[in-house]
């Protein structure tokens, strides 16, 4: 009875020292360095006209175990619209457009994601964009997570997303009824975050 307690003990203690650690939900950061938000829309039927925003900042919650995406919220300073030709740039920076001085950031926020595969869900959230809130859907990647191999080798995972904004909800209606300027605006949303420093695995 002795060897036989002693063996089961034996063993619970093994057993706690291989299995790994429980994972726990994680506080993530966007890195500053490593994000791009673009668009694409419609241009007077012709071709898309490709731009971006250059300042984002955003936070979210991540269970590594559950795939688990959560309270997620990314600010865009809309005064840092980008399409590489200035005049267009002040254009949409003005009243007809994205109006800056009146708002000068737009604001998503989701609570959760829907897993829709291994490393794949929708994050159904709202878009806050001229002090309108409408609902919007990103379709969700996960591309993978490590520790830096340079620099202060913090842990960051990659997030790629996609949706469609329809800007005339948010009463963006300039040069949508003659079609001048689409009303559908693809968003492109790559980033790295890196995770905050309270402890855990690295898993």
């Amino acid at each position: 009875m002795r060897r036989l307690l002693a063996t089961v003990l034996a063993a619970g203690l093994l057993a706690g020292v291989v299995a790994p650690a429980e994972a726990e939900p994680r506080d993530y950061e966007i890195d500053p360095e490593h994000v791009a938000v673009g668009f694409l829309v419609h241009h007077l039927g012709l071709a898309d006209t490709l731009g971006m925003f250059r300042e984002v900042s955003g936070s979210f919650t991540y269970d590594h175990e559950a795939k688990k995406l959560s309270d997620v919220k990314i600010v865009i300073q809309t005064d840092s619209v980008f399409t590489n030709h200035e005049e267009r740039d002040e254009h949409l920076r003005g009243p007809d457009f994205l109006n800056v001085k009146e708002y000068p950031t737009m604001t998503f926020t989701a609570e959760e994601a829907e897993r829709t595969g291994e490393d794949t869900g929708k994050l159904h959230g709202e878009l806050t964009l001229l002090g309108e809130t409408e609902p919007l859907t990103l379709d969700v990647t996960y591309e993978g997570g490590r520790k830096y191999p340079f620099g202060d080798g913090h842990y960051a995972i990659g997030i790629s997303a996609r949706g469609t904004v329809k800007r005339s909800d948010h009463g963006m209606t300039y040069a949508v009824e003659d079609d001048l300027v689409g009303d559908e605006v693809d968003l492109i949303i790559e980033f790295e975050a890196i995770r905050q420093p309270d402890g855990g695995s690295d898993g």
